[in-house]
């Protein structure tokens, strides 16, 4: 007979697994516990925090025997700090923990059983690779303005002045910028109270140009002198290019507002991507490692192996960092993307590289899908987290595209999408790519390769 088990319970697991969360999974007592902060091959001591009758989550009291993979993490802060789960883990058991993630979701719940997925393509450095971070503001007891991630599981902020997974050129900035918000007098914004000016600090950064972008997050425009602090962050910043403010009045946990000024500089930093110059706003969606989605895009051009005559379609394009890398390979490409402000960068992005045989719809994709009146060759899928809308998987079983790529960001819906292409027997899955978009953290990113 199992034993019941008490919330505040002391008791011994061994960790045997992960999640895809990022926790530690061990068993007791045939029942499952979640155990953050921990690695396949501990031993410890943990205190249950949440008990339901088959499971619960626990917290580690102790380390009787650290995994052969576990490490001392780079942050000093990373036993606190919400930015990264998997600091402790060391990289290759990374790699292999995500393309387990990405075969178990496609076994449990996309059903396949015996999936032909390829070891996770690393990122060439596992830190300082993110060229986009977005820091709330807050203000410490003793009043001072900090700027970092939550504290796990709340809303009490870690204080960062540096992160180790950013790109290090942009680590001055955070942690002067704070200072400068401090001598100014701006109100930081309260949650609670919905009272304030400034919510969050965004830095961008051009990984090949080196130009960096500075955003402030505010409820309103009335920043006292601010045109003139912008200016001389500039002076200050010779790679800086441009200073924003983003509008965003709402009591929501999006980061972003719909309306961004610029006050100082220009509104974009250039980048280039697969050979291609691309500018980059504020508030665009450009994945934050660059050199992984540029590894992913060669695999997926070499697998296509185009031939120059084919019609391809990129559905949710966002601003063309796929399509117009692939149009230069094909005959025909169109981009079909729901936010107006993307499509006018990729539209822009196109003309700047002299890429004429491209164009771009703007509306949602189950909605555009069905309405195009052509067989496309080839269909890039690269949905957000949700995955696709159950028209658009639909609308592709019905106009059956030769081949199919589905880029990823959610293996859960990628599994759940695959099931329903697959599910008729009209698709075969021929393998699955995954690829470290995020290191130090649970995510992961794949793209699956279909054919009829």
């Amino acid at each position: 007979m199992t034993n019941i088990w008490k919330q505040g319970e002391l008791i011994e697991v061994a960790i045997a697994d992960l999640t895809d969360t990022g926790d530690g999974v061990g068993r007791y007592d045939e029942r499952v516990v979640f155990v953050p902060d921990t690695v396949p091959g501990d031993r410890v001591m943990v205190r249950l925090l949440h008990v339901k009758p088959k499971y619960a989550h626990g917290k580690v009291i102790q380390l009787l025997q650290p995994s052969p993979h576990r490490i001392r993490p780079s942050c000093i802060v990373a036993d606190k700090c919400g930015g990264c789960q998997w600091q402790h883990i060391d990289y290759e058991y990374q790699l292999e923990a995500k393309r387990n993630q990405v075969v178990q979701a496609l076994q449990r719940i996309g059903g396949f059983t015996a999936p032909s997925v390829d070891p996770v393509l690393a990122a060439v450095s596992p830190l300082g690779y993110r060229n986009k971070s977005t820091y709330p503001v807050s203000v410490s007891t003793t009043g001072q303005v900090q700027a970092g991630y939550y504290q796990k599981g709340s809303h009490h902020l870690v204080n960062l002045n540096q992160c180790p997974v950013q790109d290090s050129r942009l680590n001055p900035l955070l942690a002067d910028v704070k200072q400068d918000v401090q001598k100014r007098g701006w109100k930081i914004y309260n949650e609670q109270r919905h009272q304030g000016q400034i919510r969050h600090l965004g830095l961008r950064i051009g990984r090949r140009t080196g130009e960096m972008l500075l955003t402030l997050v505010v409820t309103d425009w009335q920043l006292a002198g601010i045109t003139e602090q912008a200016e001389a962050w500039l002076q200050r910043y010779p790679q800086l290019v441009g200073v924003s403010l983003n509008r965003n009045p709402e009591r929501t946990n999006a980061i972003f507002g719909c309306e961004t000024r610029t006050i100082a500089g220009v509104p974009y930093l250039r980048e280039q991507f697969a050979n291609l110059e691309f500018q980059v706003r504020p508030d665009t969606f450009f994945q934050v490692s660059t050199e992984t989605a540029e590894a992913l895009l060669e695999v997926i051009q070499a697998e296509l192996n185009l031939q120059g005559n084919e019609v391809l379609v990129d559905a949710y394009c966002g601003i063309g960092t796929l399509t117009l890398p692939l149009a230069k390979q094909v005959r025909q490409a169109i981009g079909l993307e729901l936010q107006a402000e993307a499509v006018e960068q990729a539209i822009l992005n196109a003309n700047r590289n002299s890429i004429h045989n491209v164009t771009f719809q703007v509306g949602a994709v189950e909605n555009l899908l069905p309405q195009m009146g052509i067989i496309p060759d080839v269909v890039i899928l690269d949905p957000p987290r949700k995955g696709c809308d159950r028209t658009v998987i639909d609308s592709l079983l019905r106009s059956k595209p030769a081949r199919i790529v589905y880029v990823s960001c959610k293996v859960a819906t990628l599994a759940r999408d695959l099931r329903l292409l697959c599910e008729g027997g009209l698709y075969k899955v021929t393998r699955v790519q995954p690829a470290d978009f995020f290191p130090q953290t649970s995510h992961v990113e794949a793209a699956a390769f279909l054919v009829l």
